[in-house]
């Protein structure tokens, strides 16, 4: 992996360039990852030689144009493992996908009384579509806490678990705290109460090997644009009998079988859940990118990751003043590292580090109850990819260090 790296970083061409005259250290990969040529020269290829709408020609065309779709629904399927390529279906993104559960199991399954079980670490993305229904429904939404370095407690949720708990939606890992949630135990747990496990994978697809059949998941959303391809493509994977007997998401074309004046009738999965005209380059680039994801391998880029945070988190432990949230033990941090500079706003922090053209993310993460639980505002981000390396890492110290001289901290 270490030899690949060069070659790698030539992937992408947006690292090669300076910002405020400095070369870009780009550490907001939580946020969105870069994309290599790879992936960006198959959108070009898709438009200027295979555009048209699926499913709705028998020209040409729209027959390839189909076959690629369909193709990449079979990538995704073989990257997570799915039992079958209708168990995928293509949305705008991981928040698309969980509004889709929401929406349709959740509204179809969630009664008065009922439990929807989620943690005090999840992206809003994965709270706030279960905050509104449980409100709707008039059903209880209970939150899992933190163990003291900020690690899921499974004790609790083992109690918040219950008989009453209908959907148990937990992120897979944390995009703050920088930590791995147990979800194949959390599904043994949630399927003992006759619960669903729904899991946000956002943070997880990217950087590690993810089996959906080993884990037992229900349902698991991810985006591509975390894991090279574009924006405005993701996924939801559900089991096939689950997927068959719930509501459409939205209605349109190509997700009907038969319309009457008064009534209609839903084509198969997965297409049922695809209303209009889809984002077939979005597929084409996501599909791309997990050839390339491929061709160095997951448990590579996992382990990769997990040494440059092996060499960065000690560092950044090390500096007087700065506080690393989530596990400071290497071996259970992701390359997702939160942190404040003493009474430095975060937004202060940022804009320093950006002057030295190192690109991190500050703010409240979209993670607000998370600060609120943390007694936080915001903290600053650096985020790790297969694309960084030690250089990026000790620019970031370097960086940190210089914004500590000016602002005498």
């Amino acid at each position: 992996m270490d030899k690949q790296l060069q070659q790698i970083r030539k992937d992408f061409p947006i690292l090669n360039q300076k910002v405020n005259e400095e070369p870009l250290v780009y550490l907001d990969n939580a946020a969105t990852s870069q994309k290599p040529n790879q992936v960006i020269d198959e959108v070009v290829r898709y438009y200027k030689n295979d555009n048209a709408n699926t499913r709705r020609g028998v020209h040409t065309l729209g027959e390839r144009a189909t076959e690629e779709f369909e193709t990449a629904r079979q990538k995704v399927q073989q990257f997570i493992n799915a039992k079958e390529s209708r168990e995928i279906i293509f949305t705008k993104g991981a928040t698309d996908s969980l509004n889709l559960v929401a929406s349709t199991y959740g509204e179809d399954n969630v009664a008065a009384g009922d439990e929807i079980v989620i943690s005090i670490m999840e992206h809003h993305s994965n709270l706030i579509p279960w905050q509104q229904l449980a409100n709707r429904k008039k059903a209880i939404l209970k939150y899992i806490g933190l163990t003291a370095d900020g690690q899921l407690d499974m004790e609790d949720a083992k109690r918040k678990i219950t008989d009453k708990t209908k959907i148990v939606s937990i992120t897979h890992a944390s995009n703050v705290l920088g930590v791995t949630n147990d979800i194949k135990q959390l599904a043994q747990i949630a399927h003992a109460h006759k619960a669903i496990m729904v899991a946000d994978g956002a943070q997880a697809v990217p950087h590690m090997p993810v089996d959906v059949q080993d884990l037992n998941v229900d349902f698991y959303a991810f985006s591509g644009h975390k894991m090279l391809a574009p924006m405005g493509i993701g996924v939801l994977y559900g089991k096939a009998d689950l997927l068959k007997v719930m509501s459409p998401y939205q209605y349109g074309g190509e997700m009907i079988d038969f319309v009457e004046k008064y009534q209609s009738t839903w084509t198969d999965i997965p297409w049922k859940f695809e209303a209009g005209t889809q984002n077939v380059s979005g597929a084409v680039g996501l599909g791309k990118a997990i050839d390339y994801l491929s061709s160095i391998g997951m448990e590579n880029v996992e382990n990769y990751e997990k040494k440059l945070v092996a060499y960065v988190l000690p560092k950044l432990l090390e500096i007087d003043g700065l506080t690393v949230y989530g596990p400071h033990d290497a071996d259970h941090h992701s390359g997702v590292i939160s942190f404040n500079l003493q009474n430095l706003h975060p937004h202060d922090v940022a804009t320093a580090l950006d002057m030295d053209g190192v690109a991190i993310r500050a703010g409240h993460h979209c993670a607000q109850p998370l600060m609120k639980y943390l007694n936080l505002v915001a903290t600053a981000r650096a985020s790790f990819y297969i694309y960084n390396n030690k250089q990026d890492a000790d620019e970031l110290i370097q960086a940190i260090c210089d914004t500590k001289e000016f602002f005498k901290v």
